[in-house]
């Protein structure tokens, strides 16, 4: 079994560490489009900058932010992890909304989401970023919004070539489940990669399998199910005020507030393998994920030096072995 995996962001050629740090939850309280987006009413930047220099110390070079978390404050807790460390980084963050610091909100560039005119606001999101940042490039930049129609996403697609071939942005994607979309968004060799949702129990195999087929790296939101697959909570467990994960109804790991009870079930049905050789749940998480494709990046998101040292660790075990992928799909029934 490989340890220590290391894996290419598609085309781009750009090697990252098998497991990235996912940078929302860092980024504190703020309103999204009118409701609360953040991971809690408070968040200390301190013990964030002490968890991404211990990741890095084991091994972990990819760090994924966007302008949205926390309102560009998750971009400026980056920057400020990564002052003297900038070159032992790839950094991948995304844009399409306005961002507003001072208020802490992130709206539309338009009436709707699926309607902004992103193109125009494109070069500014990526200066702003970068003085976030404190950096000159930013490696991997993400079209940030999931229902962009594609004519306004295509528009958007001709800023980042300009950007790539000014050096300012190494490869580029696009954070959708759409594999239409990210097929006719994905057709330059400067594009490298696409974000999508993937973990044990969801995410779309046609934007994996497109991945495959087109050498793009997928990089993977929600690989522990916000939280759900961490095997530390319970069906009656509640998330505290401001916490996204209280009020969130789009994902379906989560149900009225509280883990949903038929994944915790399905979870603890699956635990002796996804612990095999000492793991732990979430480590075994983590495992599955690479061992479901090898264009596969999971960032599983972080407030603490504890919860980075263990996503971390999963390295030293190196991806689930096929009979173990295929017992868990027996199991599951599927």
């Amino acid at each position: 079994m490989e340890k220590n995996v290391k894996r290419t962001l598609g085309r781009s050629g750009i090697e990252v560490s098998a497991v990235g740090m996912g940078c929302w939850a860092i980024g504190g309280p703020w309103a999204m489009l009118g409701f609360q987006a953040g991971w809690g009413k408070t968040v200390d930047d301190d013990e964030a900058v002490r968890a991404i220099h211990a990741g890095m110390e084991l091994g972990v070079n990819f760090i994924d932010t966007a302008a949205n978390y926390g309102a560009g404050h998750s971009e400026r807790v980056v920057g400020r992890a990564l002052k003297g460390r900038r070159d032992r980084a790839v950094i991948s963050t995304k844009f399409g909304y306005n961002v507003d610091e001072n208020t802490k909100e992130v709206t539309a560039y338009g009436a709707s989401e699926e309607e902004s005119d992103v193109a125009p606001h494109l070069r500014a999101n990526l200066e702003e970023s970068l003085r976030r940042l404190d950096t000159d490039h930013v490696d991997v930049y993400l079209l940030h919004v999931w229902g962009l129609t594609l004519d306004r996403a295509l528009a958007a697609r001709e800023v980042l070539e300009e950007l790539v071939a000014e050096g300012k942005v190494r490869t580029y994607g696009w954070s959708t489940d759409r594999p239409d979309a990210l097929e006719a968004f994905s057709t330059s060799p400067r594009c490298g990669v696409a974000e999508q949702e993937l973990n044990i129990f969801s995410g779309n195999s046609e934007v994996l399998a497109l991945s495959q087929r087109l050498n793009l790296a997928s990089i993977n939101r929600s690989p522990l199910g916000m939280g759900v697959l961490t095997g530390k909570l319970a069906p009656n467990s509640k998330w505290g005020e401001g916490d996204v994960r209280k009020e969130v109804a789009w994902f379906a790991g989560i149900k009225d507030g509280s883990p949903n009870a038929d994944w915790l079930a399905a979870l603890d049905s699956i635990k002796g393998i996804l612990t095999s050789g000492g793991r732990t749940v979430a480590q075994g998480a983590l495992a599955w994920i690479w061992g479901r494709s090898p264009n596969t990046v999971p960032i599983p998101g972080f407030r603490t030096v504890a919860q980075v040292q263990e996503n971390a660790r999963a390295m030293e075990f190196g991806p689930l072995t096929a009979d173990q992928m295929a017992e868990i799909d027996r199991i599951l029934g599927r």
